[in-house]
């Protein structure tokens, strides 16, 4: 594989690694990943959810090795934990006198560890490194199939209770007052969330689908107080990220799922710094003005 620093022109980054199938494979995937998180990001940001987003993702672990061993689709043993660990941090956090994020660590601390040592105990041909850290490059026709039909559930919920979750996520006393069911949408969206995470197992893995989950969304809420134009940057941002860090991926042969992050978390801090109003910079001249 060509090095990153010795492409001849910009056409040639691009056009290149379309030449192979794989990396068309890819593109898309992570395409379609990045714009389903970057559109749940929103409603995690506005919730303030980042733990949790950090507790489902890493308890689908020992879902994924189950759902292996057993011969099913990883999705639906990852579906079933991440339900599962937001359940029991429900009834953790009801039933004893700790507060809700030391419940969440201590969940997600304990799925994860459950799931490494069922990698190690259980005779299978699962990649330890491909779970923790995806690999898009290598996606089966199978496991596209599943992502496609995952991003399809997540978005088709989401547009659908779109007004909802957003006074759910924004103001949870207001929703409640006016008759809204906010047990519902709150296991809504954390069955959304854990589908999400499932999605993004592919293109990120385990240790980094979390930041999918919430950098865009942080991203576009330094930009826009609309939350309508907040989903757009949102999914444009992390879709673009998404197919950058593929792109970067190949030319420079790094892995591919810190590659996707590591550029979403520069776009971040170019708008940490030069949003036009919430910008750190722009609040300085401000201050000085």
């Amino acid at each position: 594989m060509n090095e990153f620093l010795s492409i001849t022109s910009p056409l040639s980054f691009v056009i290149e690694p379309l030449s192979h199938e794989f990396m068309r494979r890819a593109l898309m995937v992570s395409a379609l990943v990045g714009g389903v998180c970057g559109l749940l990001s929103c409603y995690m940001t506005l919730k303030g959810w980042a733990l949790m987003g950090d507790a489902v993702s890493h308890a689908v672990m020992p879902g994924v090795v189950v759902a292996y061993a057993l011969g099913l689709p990883f999705s639906i043993g990852a579906f079933v934990f991440g339900v599962g660990s937001v359940a029991l941090i429900g009834f953790v956090k009801q039933k004893s006198r700790i507060k809700e994020d030391t419940v969440i660590g201590l969940v997600f601390t304990g799925f994860f560890a459950l799931g490494l040592v069922l990698v190690s105990k259980i005779k299978s041909n699962i990649d330890l490194m491909h779970i923790l850290f995806g690999s898009p490059l290598g996606i089966s026709d199978s496991d596209v199939q599943q992502t496609i039909i995952i991003s399809a559930i997540v978005v088709t919920i989401l547009l659908l209770f779109r007004r909802d979750l957003m006074l759910y996520c924004f103001d949870a006393t207001h929703a409640r007052s006016i008759g809204i069911n906010t047990g519902i949408l709150h296991y809504l969206l954390l069955s959304v969330l854990s589908l999400a995470a499932v999605a993004g197992l592919q293109t990120v893995g385990i240790i980094l689908v979390v930041a999918m989950l919430i950098t865009p969304g942080a991203t576009a809420y330094l930009l826009t107080d609309r939350f309508d134009r907040m989903t757009y940057l949102a999914i444009l941002s992390s879709a673009i990220s998404s197919i950058l860090g593929v792109y970067i991926s190949y030319w420079s042969d790094i892995e591919t799922g810190g590659s996707i992050v590591l550029v979403q978390t520069v776009i971040f801090l170019i708008a940490f710094l030069f949003a036009p109003r919430y910008g750190i910079l722009k609040s300085q001249v401000s201050t000085h003005l």
